[in-house]
């Protein structure tokens, strides 16, 4: 991958790594940001872990989702003007935060389906097959025109 200077720094499978992964996640750390230190690695490779090993993955998604929630909390916290110190990620200047705050709320409504704000429905038929719709067709204008066609013939 071009540009990712560790790409491949660290490329066999170690708990200790995976359970790194997972502990920054929490946090509410980007992967990409993870992959970008010299010990951890690449982005794909961690992409190819999940693929192999399924406990790993299962790992990795409740630990993003708990991460989520740690962008939340930070985002409840910069919103009262707390700072780093405090658990938040307030820069002092009003209009700055809540570009934050708005930027990373869209982010988390794109990421995590608990702080979207779109309600979504699946429809299904009967036993859960396929919805059956029947179209019913006006022939109004034909039989109509097929009238003037008889009475002029008439």
């Amino acid at each position: 991958m071009a540009g990712n200077k560790n790409s491949g720094a660290h490329s066999q499978f170690t708990n200790d790594i995976a359970y790194e992964i997972c502990e920054r996640l929490i946090e509410g750390e980007p992967l990409a940001k993870i992959c970008r230190d010299e010990h951890m690695p690449g982005y794909r490779t961690v992409h190819d872990w999940r693929v192999r090993y399924s406990e790993f993955d299962d790992d990795f998604i409740r630990a993003r989702e708990d991460g989520y929630d740690a962008i939340a909390y930070r985002l409840r916290k910069t919103a009262r003007g707390k700072g780093p110190e405090e658990g938040g990620e307030s820069t002092g200047d009003v209009q700055r935060d809540k570009l934050i705050i708005e930027t990373d709320l869209k982010l988390l409504a794109k990421w995590s389906k608990r702080y979207g704000d779109k309600f979504t429905a699946e429809l299904t038929g009967e036993g859960g097959g396929a919805i059956k719709s029947e179209i019913t067709v006006s022939y109004v204008k034909a039989i109509q025109d097929a009238r003037v066609i008889r009475d002029s013939e008439d």
